[in-house]
């Protein structure tokens, strides 16, 4: 019987163990790079997210809110 596993699973297996000269490399290498890696970043955000303290959580939301506030629909791109 063959194993399924999610994407998310998938993901956490494929840089569990990485160093962190490696995450950040898949990091920066996901950023701004094809939409396929959208997920991976999703995944890896989710981790960060459930280990920050809730001070850290709302430092986090307003620094997106405030970057945010300052892109135009039309400076967006892919």
């Amino acid at each position: 019987m063959p194993v399924t596993i999610d994407l998310r699973q998938a993901i956490i297996h494929k840089v569990h163990g990485q160093s962190e000269a490696d995450l950040r490399h898949m990091i920066e290498g996901s950023v701004d790079g094809p939409e396929a890696a959208l997920p991976g970043l999703g995944a890896v955000f989710e981790i960060m997210w459930k280990n920050l303290d809730t001070a850290k959580q709302d430092k986090l939301v307003t620094l997106l809110h405030e970057h945010l506030k300052t892109i135009t629909l039309g400076s967006i791109t892919s």
